[in-house]
């Protein structure tokens, strides 16, 4: 018999739970992984194979870039599912029953779900962090490339845009840094005193000259004459430097915690607004933590009776709990990105909020 001082019950009975739980959990996201990669290739497929020369190796390269984001996307919501079904499985052969006779309470209970759940938030914070970023970059430049060659460099960048005084210049992809900054597939937009553009150049390339970018093999479109010709070597841009470059477009999911610290300094020095960036900064924290309220917004499926329809209608209580959670948090997010709430509230809000929920209820049904 365990003592109400003790958070955690027997050895035995935490390894049952635990192992119980973890199995729950990886069986529930394989599952969702499995279909979801599976209805995402339907839609992919044909745009990988469209570029000459790619097959199911590409495939293969796809789905091992994609299915990293399908982990970690859907990870809180195997925990969710896998939490309403151990305890639901517990609660209807009266295992539930037995733990509270042997006095235990309902946190006791919940103890091992606890444990094995801030696990799983550990490996996930992780996962993100070494894996799921560099998948992230890597397939979205892979994508930026039409699925052609893919891209040398993890911390490519794509479709980015800077203003070049009052012209453009684009770049379908950006990999280096500093002096060794190289854009691929780029095209220079000259816009004339009203806005409108005049002229588009095009390269294949563009280096960092110093200042400026020298383009090579450009080709010119005249708008006004309709007329395409082909130039020199030209260096366009002077204005625009590496620094620019480096903080012109700083995708959040294709950077670790640290270097995305890094480029929301850097782009505080140049007086750039970073609300966004610090909402998902802080949101690479609590995103992963989310995975420990899980076991708390789906306690109810464990207490009660498990007749009459009721072990039911508390599993269903619990998932609305839980899918409830998700949807304020991504609301919670954007309001965050368009500067409604500041970044550490936007992040952390939905977690401390829905903790105290799902505290509040198991209390009240329960303790």
């Amino acid at each position: 018999m365990a003592s109400p001082l003790e958070f955690f019950p027997s050895k035995v009975l935490t390894l049952y739970l635990g192992r119980m739980f973890a199995v729950r959990i990886v069986a529930v996201l394989l599952m969702l992984v499995l279909i979801l990669q599976m209805l995402d290739l339907l839609g992919q497929r044909g745009k990988i194979l469209a570029y000459k020369g790619n097959s199911e190796v590409q495939i293969w390269t796809y789905i091992s870039l994609r299915a990293p984001q399908l982990v970690a996307r859907f990870l809180p919501y195997s925990v969710l599912l896998a939490t309403i079904l151990s305890l639901a499985t517990l609660n209807q052969n009266s295992e539930v029953i037995a733990m509270k006779a042997a006095g235990l309470s309902a946190h006791q209970v919940l103890a091992p779900l606890f444990l094995t759940a801030v696990a799983i938030s550990a490996i996930s914070f992780a996962f993100n962090e070494r894996v799921v970023t560099r998948a992230n970059a890597t397939l979205k430049a892979w994508q930026a490339a039409n699925y052609g060659p893919m891209p040398r460099d993890s911390a490519v960048r794509s479709n980015v845009f800077l203003r070049d005084g009052a012209n453009v210049l684009m770049a379908a992809t950006i990999s280096g840094e500093g002096a060794q900054t190289v854009m691929e597939r780029v095209t220079w937009y000259r816009r004339d005193a009203a806005g409108m553009i005049v002229e588009q150049i095009r390269s294949p390339r563009a280096r960092f000259a110093a200042p400026g970018w020298r383009l090579e093999a450009p080709t010119a479109f005249d708008v006004r004459s309709a007329e395409a010709y082909q130039l020199q070597t030209v260096v366009l841009a002077r204005e625009i430097t590496p620094a620019q470059v480096a903080i012109s477009n700083v995708d959040a999911d294709g950077e670790n915690i640290v270097r995305l610290w890094q480029s929301i300094r850097n782009m505080r020095e140049a007086g750039r607004r970073t609300s966004e960036l610090e909402g998902k900064w802080w949101h690479k924290l609590s995103g992963p933590l989310s995975a420990t309220l899980m076991p708390l917004l789906g306690a109810i499926a464990a207490f009660g009776l498990a007749r009459s329809g009721q072990l039911l209608i508390r599993a269903v209580i619990g998932m609305a709990l839980g899918f409830t959670y998700f949807v304020i948090d991504n609301a919670a997010l954007a309001m965050g990105n368009f500067g409604g709430y500041p970044p550490l509230i936007a992040a952390w809000a939905p977690f401390l909020l829905f903790a105290l929920v799902g505290e509040t209820v198991l209390v009240r049904t329960e303790e």
